[in-house]
């Protein structure tokens, strides 16, 4: 409905905000956001004077979605400071950094773009976890006996990845910035695409949430749930 709105006011551009998440998804979560992906690509084919284009990243550190606010308060509560598995790993940017990048992105865009943002290498979760401890001035406690902050594992959440992947091709092209590049991925035809959003609407309605998963299975590539969802 907001693409549409756009188009028709003739909005320069418009710029979504997507999810390391969208690729792979192992939930309806990250599935979701990439129909919403396949969305806005079939948006900006059909229309003359807007063009859309899609920004995807991981975590950005401090944002409302981020660990490290936990990790602080669970540090300040004298912890346990949790973590779901010790092999899990996450990229992080900067609020500052996505922003102007997200902006930058937005200036490239010829309309129908599938922009990654470079974020560098993933980190491990449990070495950020012991980063924090120490810069807050605690110690660790690894038998739970000591005086220092623990950190317990609690185990992978439904649907949730060891890591994080931003490309669902593997292949990505340079752009003006090194810090930006783009994605070539394929989208349903409009047609197609129409009926799988009605479907998905009136699954909704139902509260069938299999037809709705099966729907997602259907026209999300590399849509698999995770065996813990």
């Amino acid at each position: 409905v907001l693409c549409e709105v756009a188009a028709d006011c003739k909005v320069k551009k418009v710029v979504f905000i997507s999810t390391d998440k969208a690729v792979r998804p192992t939930n309806i979560m990250g599935a979701s956001k990439r129909i919403a992906e396949m969305v806005v690509q079939s948006m900006d084919a059909s229309s003359v004077q807007t063009k859309f284009c899609i920004v995807r990243f991981g975590n950005v550190i401090n944002s409302s979605g981020s660990v490290i606010p936990l990790f602080r308060k669970q540090i300040a509560e004298g912890g346990p400071v949790t973590i779901t598995h010790k092999k899990v790993t996450r990229y992080f940017m900067t609020i500052s950094e996505a922003s102007s990048l997200v902006i930058q992105a937005a200036e490239l865009a010829e309309g129908g773009d599938v922009f990654i943002l470079d974020m560098g290498d993933q980190i491990k979760i449990l070495d950020l976890a012991e980063k924090l401890i120490y810069l807050s001035g605690r110690s660790i406690d690894h038998d739970g006996q000591g005086e220092g902050i623990e950190i317990k594992e609690i185990g992978l959440r439904d649907g949730e990845k060891l890591y994080e992947e931003l490309l669902i091709s593997g292949d990505k092209l340079n752009t003006q910035n090194d810090k930006i590049f783009k994605s070539i991925e394929d989208y349903p035809s409009n047609k197609i695409l129409k009926q799988a959003l009605n479907d998905l609407y009136n699954s909704s309605l139902e509260n069938n949430v299999i037809k709705i998963r099966d729907i997602l299975k259907e026209h999300v590539e590399g849509f698999e749930e995770a065996k813990n969802a």
